[in-house]
């Protein structure tokens, strides 16, 4: 973190590689999922600077091989602040496979950011990677530079950032982090990603020192003048500028706030978050490789530095349950933790927060790893805390799927529709249910 420009505080904790005991250090290199968006911004924001690009001009302005319905109809503007409308690809049911592969910038484009138009551009906000992968598409067809080039050239060599970069498994790259998962057994290594897929939206690794040294450029106009600099933090629709939220955060506990600018990022084993007084005055950047937290987490921890930054009053962040609950499924079993959760869910002076995203994950990884009884009974108690999230009953329908026990599993996903009957999911495995009677009737 720092204070008036000057770093009071760059320490690492706990471990950049557990398989070899390496801790982590300032130098350690993390990658940084959606940060990556503010450099690609800043990147549009230089071409936009030089009149090499327009913010009202259109994909199909720079990319005429793109679909030209939806070429024609959205804006650079829209692709920045995610009210294109074009479908996010992190949310495509093949993702997973998607992922595991290396693409071209083209072939991309052209298999995973042309789907149909979610809504009329510019009238709704949804956040979407196809948005920033595009802008990176358009960049390269602008310059004549691949993104990478554009990075290092335009902003990482100018500003001295030279422990960060465009990932590449490939690359044997010092200090760099592994990436892992807490399970309810201890820590998994993250799955696989090609770096080709997050691309402009995500690919980036950097360090603490570095994302410091990006803070002193963005309060100066060695990349951007002041006029640019100004488009690029104004907000728009639900808070979202170009490549980063503009916002109001108190200062710790007070009713005192400050105006700030911050993006978090998640990628397969990272969650990291940064944010950036507009008057420089603090940065506070917090990268992790244990896909341990979500943003509110990174947020309560943000704001308490906040105010201890500004002799504010402060509050510890709360302490999520799900540790305490991966310790007691690992030494006792999940019927322990489940009676631990049902004495501390209330017992505010514990100083434990229980979420019920977390509670899932949990449930899953011991669906994951074949403890099915387990599983069902960690979704009923979700179910039973939770009465009104369609993504529960989903989610104990999948454990009885797993079991065998089909009509329970009936039971819970036609109530995740009854609560969201939008919810494609439940519907497609009812769906898949039926066509396996029909296909074991038919075979008998």
């Amino acid at each position: 973190m720092s204070e008036d420009r000057n770093i009071i505080l760059k320490k690492g904790y706990g471990f950049a590689n557990m398989e070899w005991n390496i801790p982590n250090i300032p130098e350690t290199k993390f990658r940084l999922g959606s940060i990556t968006k503010q450099f690609t911004a800043m990147l549009v924001m230089q071409q936009v600077q030089s009149g090499k690009i327009n913010l009202e001009a259109t994909i199909s302005d720079y990319l005429p091989a793109y679909r030209i319905d939806i070429g024609n109809s959205v804006t650079i503007h829209q692709l920045l602040t995610h009210t294109s409308g074009i479908p996010n690809y992190t949310s495509l049911p093949t993702f997973r496979e998607i992922s595991r592969r290396p693409w071209t910038v083209s072939e991309f484009v052209a298999e995973c950011c042309s789907g149909d138009l979610e809504f009329q551009p510019g009238s709704k906000f949804l956040y979407s990677n196809s948005g920033y992968f595009l802008l990176g598409a358009i960049l390269e067809e602008v310059t004549g530079k691949t993104y990478e080039e554009l990075l290092q050239g335009y902003i990482l060599h100018p500003v001295g950032m030279e422990n960060s970069g465009h990932d590449h498994q490939q690359l044997v790259l010092k200090n760099r982090a592994s990436g892992y998962y807490p399970t309810a057994f201890g820590y998994d290594n993250a799955d696989y990603s090609d770096m080709s897929v997050p691309y402009a939206a995500g690919a980036m690794y950097s360090t603490a020192e570095d994302l410091y040294l990006w803070h002193q450029a963005l309060c100066s106009e060695d990349l951007l003048s002041q006029e640019h600099r100004d488009i690029m933090f104004t907000a728009h629709q639900s808070g979202y500028a170009y490549g980063w939220w503009h916002d109001k955060l108190a200062f710790g506990s007070s009713h005192d706030s400050v105006e700030v600018v911050w993006h978090a990022g998640g990628i397969r084993g990272f969650y990291s978050l940064i944010t950036r007084q507009l008057d420089g005055r603090n940065l506070v950047v917090l990268l992790n490789n244990t896909a341990k937290y979500d943003v509110s987490e990174l947020r309560d921890i943000t704001v308490a530095i906040l105010g201890i930054l500004h002799d504010k009053p402060y509050d510890l962040p709360s302490m999520s349950g799900l540790e305490l609950l991966r310790k007691t499924i690992r030494e006792e079993g999940v019927s322990a933790a489940v009676d631990k959760y049902r004495n501390l869910k209330d017992d505010t002076l514990a100083g434990f927060e229980f979420r019920e995203f977390e509670l899932n994950w949990l449930g899953y990884q011991l669906l994951d790893r074949g403890l099915i009884d387990e599983a069902v009974t960690l979704f009923e108690l979700i179910v039973q805390e939770y009465p009104d999230s369609y993504n529960a009953y989903d989610s104990l329908g999948d454990a009885f799927r797993r079991k065998g026990a089909i009509d329970s599993a009936i039971r819970n996903y036609q109530k995740s529709l009854q609560l969201n009957p939008d919810y494609k999911d439940a519907e497609e495995k009812l769906n898949a249910i039926s066509r396996h009677d029909q296909m074991r009737n038919t075979d008998h």
